[in-house]
């Protein structure tokens, strides 16, 4: 008998080729699929049972195990409520990083060790090393689907027992294989929106939990060119969605540079781009996986998933810290996580407090 691990299954292609590795490594494999959110469609049927029947036919095929667990209750209190409360506070949030530890690292995990699992996996693309009592976060081979981004804020003892299998392997190697093996995920599109909500109209949806209230566009001089639908529909940097059209015999496109809750007033520039652009910005709850960082100190970080690293240098207060970029940064924005790495490792991260243009 191999050891058992419990694979959290999604119906997605990446956990069922998680799933087959394992087996083929010689674990006893249990399937979990987690039910985070509940709701049907427009003709009735709940969304979430294309997936599981997805689970089930992957575990037939691979012949083990599966199960399925209601996380929803924990998804909206420790997740959906902060996702919430954030763009009511006109800031930009991130759930898919709370869900990583609040949810599949926190009670998905905690409910596979009580199914007498002695290994947990996912089919995130990162690495592991287990050490010495110490678990450190490794960047994925494939840079392109590299996802230590999204785990910055999983706490260093959540990590115990736990494995990556896809660390090594480039997405399009997952697909191939899951064609080979006959999986009925092997050809399913990536899935993309919020984490365990899916896709969607964006707007919409939010209209549902938060009253929008419309108010004035203006341009940092004063200006009113427009109004907008609700400040939480907007995000620094965007480009899309404001409907003011071009300005005559001027290049370039109307931007969100900021948000004035107070007031209403959502500010825009045309054209020029400098007030995006920031030298630095205070992070709040910081955590550290597998890393003792000093007062401070320089190393690399992102502050959005698709960035490349960028040089920072980090000055530690407490459970806070300054972070000055080596080179002005485009549209850092308050709520979204700056995320450090030192080489190859994903050392933790923070929430992006405040910018400082």
């Amino acid at each position: 008998m191999g050891k058992t691990v419990v694979v959290g299954m999604s119906g997605g292609v990446d956990s069922s080729v998680a799933a087959y590795l394992l087996k083929e490594q010689g674990f006893d494999v249990v399937g979990l699929y987690m039910m985070n959110w509940e709701e049907t469609d427009e003709s009735g049927a709940c969304t979430a049972d294309a997936d599981f029947a997805d689970v089930r036919r992957v575990c037939g095929t691979l012949g083990i195990p599966y199960y399925s667990v209601n996380f929803a209750a924990q998804y909206r209190e420790r997740v959906f409520s902060h996702f919430l409360g954030e763009y009511e506070a006109g800031r930009t949030p991130n759930p898919d990083v709370l869900c990583n530890r609040e949810i599949k690292f926190g009670p998905f995990r905690d409910y596979a060790l009580s199914l007498g699992a002695e290994y947990i996996a996912t089919g995130h693309y990162c690495g592991i090393e287990h050490e010495d009592g110490r678990h450190r976060l490794k960047k994925a081979a494939d840079g392109n689907k590299d996802q230590t981004y999204f785990l910055n804020q999983v706490r260093e003892y959540q990590l115990n027992n736990v494995l990556f299998p896809l660390s090594e392997l480039p997405k399009p190697q997952v697909r191939e294989l899951a064609i080979k093996l006959g999986l009925a995920t092997a050809e399913k599109k990536d899935s993309t929106g919020i984490c365990f909500i899916g896709e969607r109209n964006f707007r919409k949806f939010l209209q549902n939990y938060l009253p929008a209230q419309s108010g004035k566009i203006k341009t940092l001089d004063g200006e009113t060119v427009g109004e907008h639908v609700g400040l939480m529909h907007y995000t620094t940097g965007q480009r899309r969605g404001l409907d003011l059209g071009g300005k005559k015999g001027e290049d370039g496109r109307w931007f969100v540079v900021s948000k004035d809750l107070k007031e209403n007033v959502l500010y825009v520039s045309h054209g020029d781009e400098s007030p995006l652009y920031s030298r630095a910005c205070t992070v709040t709850e910081l955590n550290w996986i597998g890393y003792m960082p000093q007062r401070m100190q320089k190393c690399t970080a992102k502050f959005r998933y698709r960035q490349p690293e960028q040089g920072v240098t980090f000055t530690l207060d407490g459970d806070c810290a300054t972070v000055e970029f080596d080179e002005p940064q485009r549209a850092v924005t308050e709520g979204q996580y700056a995320v450090f790495y030192d080489g190859d490792y994903c050392v933790g991260g923070g929430v992006i407090e405040k910018v400082f243009k």
